[in-house]
């Protein structure tokens, strides 16, 4: 009777302990965050935002000589032949599509540059998440913008401590 007691006593401490140890420590840290405020993302935001300026100084540009050459085209309209007129409208049509296409290829250009920009910083961010996490022995991080009950640790301070951001 005694060895039966003493097993059942074993096996409830047994499985008592391997439920302690099956459960997993979580944390959770705001990725937007921590990516946003690295220096890295800055200085892209800084290079996106000239070159933008960049493509859009050239777009004011062309806009204004199409806009010139139409007003010079509409005044002289009367005084030139129906041939040069329907050239002179092919023309002007023309120029307006290939602004259109600049501006497409723009807007392709700067979200191309955007995501080759953002990998390394991304990929800097979650090695940064990884090795803190496994220091402080967590089995899973969650991004805390999906959850909404936020009880378990916060990393945000513990990885931007790691990446030397303030």
């Amino acid at each position: 009777m005694n060895t039966i007691k003493t097993l059942l006593l074993i096996a409830v401490f047994t499985i008592g302990f391997t439920t302690v140890n099956a459960q997993s420590k979580m944390a959770h840290i705001n990725t937007e965050e921590l990516v946003s405020s690295m220096p890295e993302t800055k200085a892209l935001q800084a290079k996106l935002e000239k070159l933008g300026k960049t493509y859009d100084d050239e777009m004011k540009t062309k806009e204004v000589e199409l806009k010139a050459k139409f007003e010079r085209y509409n005044k002289e309209f009367e005084s030139q032949t129906e041939a040069t007129n329907a050239e002179r409208t092919k023309e002007v049509q023309l120029e307006a599509q290939k602004i259109e296409q600049f501006k497409k290829e723009a807007m392709r250009d700067l979200q191309k540059q955007e995501q080759e920009g953002l990998k390394p910083i991304l990929e800097k961010a979650m090695k940064a998440v990884e090795d803190i996490a496994a220091a402080q022995g967590f089995d899973y991080v969650l991004n805390a913008n999906t959850l909404i009950i936020k009880n378990g640790k916060d990393l945000l301070i513990d990885v931007k401590t790691k990446l030397g951001i303030q």
